[in-house]
């Protein structure tokens, strides 16, 4: 049977659909419900499992509660001066750490009131902040309205960079850190906090932590640090290159105004306050404290291998060797910083004008043209051509590489110059350049208290105080020790004629302005500086003696057995010269350079303290050594380094010598004081560049300003005024009379001694008696010439007794 269709019936025009039941509706709002409940499910499982993944260190590494508790930056280690300034820093990372007390209130108000206001409130994270970066970051795509992120949050991302993870890297990231900021607050007080921030942060110039940057851009300790200065320091946070107060002063003076504003907004300052410094002007004073520049560089470098070996021989509480470039140690050294900074302004001061002086020279605008040999040295003693030859390039071709065009940056007095240049231009240039060494000590104990080894690290790594350069007339001195410790009379005067020592190649010493006549003493011969007389002086002693002498005051190079070595032909470096000089001043002991006094730990707890023993007893006479300080006094007092009275007008007691070498080649000065015995030396590296005169090459005009600044500098600074007015021993006053003596005499006179016979002889003269006459004559004649040094001799063993 076939079922009919049934036929539905036409809607009617205007009908209205009929309603859904209740029933119906409440079943699909359930089935809404369900579907929003499991979607909220799948949802809570996916952020739960999605936290539990960045918490448990699947997503990145997450650092437990242990591991914050032992952050562990890599932290500089810093050398400091005696006075507990930086000298200087090793590191991976150019960074410091300071304590909550060494920090200045200022900084934490600008930095809470502009990085994270609510920061005593929180607990690590903001929610009112990350509620604000929802609605108007994400939502209204404002993006002036700041980062949620508190100070937590930022020492997280400091401390463990952020990792990418493609489209989730910023939730993982934020959660991560949100984490890490609330375990951080859980461990350390707000306090503490604030502190772990301004020591992991950046700013500008790669350089990280409060410290450094008060250093950097205003020479201060951060608690020293001023509200407008703080503002600075703080405002560069956000951008930090962007703010730089040196680079952009304008945009870190809007900046640091914005900040004061801020501090302003949440009450650290009144507004009358904030108007005051809004009108400050920024004042920045930039000071480099790194490895390669700073106060002491070539100090830094001399330190170095000593304290690469202690760091291997000493372990940390995780019994791993130290590390020099990220422990953090604190190292003490002998070195007064306010010296070093007067050697190193003295050093800059007038290198830069003798470089003018020596720009002009004629000699040096052609030294290329006349000695083109120097060129080829150059060249072949450099790195560049040791590797090349090692590869089987010729000179021929090496020398074409050095005539393509570079882009480097030159050192130049005016200041550094970036430029494009050809490699050959470069080298002549550096080789016209004069360097220096400056090294100050103290003779008492041989601690070093300035060390200066060139004019600029960066650029010159060579260390002119350890380096060997030939002495000139600064080895004079030992030559006149040595025979006052034979017993040659210092009242002796000699000839000051050219002499031909036959049995030495028929060598003849010449006088370097070619005057010859007369006759010196010891003392004027030194004052003068005579050649002529210091050689006789020498051969009179015995070279043999003159070289035990030397070497018992520390030389250690290798002294030619040839007259010339009284005129300084022997190579020695500045710092063995200075340390036999100190030994001169200590009375004929000893003196060894010493530097290091102790090393702590990141929290300044001692490792280690070092002391220096000196040696007691004297290798040579001290009466001598007395005797010697009082002719090299005449030097400045009126002989060739009478500038030191003249135009550095330094008082109190003050001994030198001056040196210059062959063709201008070195110049030299020694000054020796009761308590710093300081030496100089100043010239081109390869010595055949060279002033052509006398007149500019000697020591009294290359290297004897230097020191004359550096006292005048010293004795002007009420912390050392002190020095001036000590003394060195005292001479005996009948030993003084004796040597106060004429240095100079253009005729030597000869006093014969009349004998009276009369009162040899009685009245009764008989025939034998006549006899013996010429036998006492004889006897009397040689009474009269007893050398007068026995008499001072024996004043000594007087006063020995």
């Amino acid at each position: 049977m076939v079922q009919k269709p049934v036929k539905k019936s036409p809607k009617k025009k205007g009908a209205t659909k009929r309603k859904p039941s209740k029933k119906h509706i409440i079943t699909k709002r359930k089935k809404y419900l369900l579907f929003a409940l499991k979607g909220a499910a799948i949802v809570f499982l996916f952020v739960v499992l999605f936290f539990f993944l960045v918490f448990f260190g699947v997503l990145g590494p997450v650092p437990s509660k242990q591991q914050l508790i032992q952050i562990n930056n890599p932290v500089a280690s810093e050398v400091y001066s005696i006075d507990g300034k930086v000298l200087g820093r090793y590191y991976v990372e150019n960074r410091s750490n300071a304590k909550y007390n060494e920090i200045s209130q200022n900084v934490f108000n600008a930095l809470i009131a502009t990085e994270d206001a609510r920061f005593y409130s929180h607990r690590g994270v903001d929610e009112m902040a990350l509620l604000r970066v929802l609605v108007k970051s994400i939502l209204l795509q404002n993006k002036r309205s700041g980062g949620g992120s508190t100070l937590s949050q930022q020492i997280a991302k400091n401390l463990y960079p952020r990792v990418k993870y493609g489209p989730l890297t910023m939730p993982v990231n934020k959660l991560r850190e949100s984490i890490i900021a609330y375990r951080l607050e859980r461990i350390y007080s707000k306090e503490e906090v604030l502190t772990l921030y301004l020591n992991t942060v950046s700013f500008a110039e790669n350089i990280f932590g409060i410290e450094v940057a008060a250093e950097r851009f205003f020479s201060k300790t951060p608690m020293n640090l001023d509200v407008h200065e703080a503002a600075v320091i703080v405002g560069m946070l956000k951008a930090n290159n962007y703010y730089n107060p040196r680079t952009h002063p304008e945009r870190a003076l809007k900046r640091r105004n914005l900040v004061i504003s801020q501090m302003e907004k949440y009450d650290y300052l009144t507004a009358a306050q904030a108007a005051e410094f809004k009108l400050k002007p920024l004042d920045v004073k930039y000071r480099v404290i790194t490895y390669n520049q700073g106060p002491a560089p070539y100090f830094l470098e001399k330190l170095k291998p000593q304290l690469l070996e202690w760091c291997e021989n000493h372990t940390n509480e995780d019994d791993d060797p130290y590390n020099l470039y990220t422990d953090g140690l604190k190292i003490t050294t002998t070195v007064d910083y306010n010296l070093q900074r007067y050697a190193t302004q003295s050093v800059n001061e007038y290198m830069k004008n003798l470089q003018k002086v020596f720009d002009n020279d004629r000699g040096v605008k052609n030294v290329f043209e006349k000695y083109p040999e120097i060129i080829e040295s150059a060249i072949r003693q450099s790195p560049t051509y040791n590797s090349s030859s090692e590869s089987g390039k010729s000179y021929d071709e090496v020398l074409e590489t050095y005539n393509k065009q570079i882009s480097t940056t030159l050192f130049k007095w005016e200041g550094l110059d970036h430029t494009t240049i050809s490699r050959l231009d470069s080298l002549k240039h550096y080789l016209k350049l004069l360097n220096t060494g400056f090294i100050a000590i103290e003779p008492s104990t041989g601690a070093i208290k300035a060390w200066i080894g060139g004019i600029d690290y960066r650029f010159f790594q060579y260390d002119h105080v350890t380096a060997p350069r030939q002495t000139g007339s600064t080895f004079k001195p030992f030559v006149f020790l040595a025979a006052l410790e034979e017993g040659l009379d210092p009242e002796k005067y000699y000839t000051n004629k050219q002499k031909v020592y036959s049995d030495y190649q028929d060598w003849s010493p010449r006088n370097s302005h070619d005057h010859y006549g007369g006759y010196y003493s010891m003392q004027g011969a030194l004052a003068k500086s005579i050649n002529t007389v210091s050689v006789e002086v020498m051969m009179e002693t015995g070279i043999s003696n003159v070289i035990e002498v030397a070497e018992e005051l520390g030389i250690s190079a290798d002294l030619p057995r040839f007259p010339s070595l009284a005129l300084g032909v022997a190579s020695i470096s500045l710092q063995e010269m200075v340390e036999a000089y100190a030994t001169i001043a200590n009375g004929g002991v000893p003196v060894k350079t010493n530097y290091l006094l102790k090393i702590e730990d990141r929290n300044g707890n001692e490792l280690e303290t070092f002391e220096f023993i000196q040696e007691t007893e004297p290798v040579v006479s001290p009466e001598n050594c007395d005797v010697l300080v009082h002719m090299l006094k005449s030097v400045v007092d009126e002989g060739t380094g009478r500038g030191i009275r003249s135009v550095y007008k330094i008082k109190g007691d003050f001994a030198g010598k001056t040196g210059t070498t062959q063709n201008h080649a070195d110049g030299w000065f020694i000054g020796m004081t009761p308590d710093l015995v300081v030496g100089c030396w100043v010239g081109a590296d390869d010595p055949r560049v060279h002033f052509q005169s006398e007149t500019y090459g000697q020591g009294a005009y290359m290297a004897l300003p230097v020191v004359g600044k550096f006292f005048h500098k010293t004795y002007n600074d009420p912390g050392f005024t002190h020095l001036s007015n000590n003394k060195f021993n005292q001479l005996d006053g009948e030993l003084l009379a004796q040597l106060n003596i004429p240095l100079y005499k253009e005729v030597l006179e000869v006093k014969k001694k009349k004998f009276d016979l009369a009162k040899i002889f009685s009245k009764k003269k008989d025939k034998q008696e006549l006899e013996k006459v010429p036998d006492k004559v004889e006897v009397a004649k040689k009474k009269e010439k007893k050398p007068v040094w026995e008499k001072i001799k024996s004043i000594f063993k007087k006063k020995k007794k």
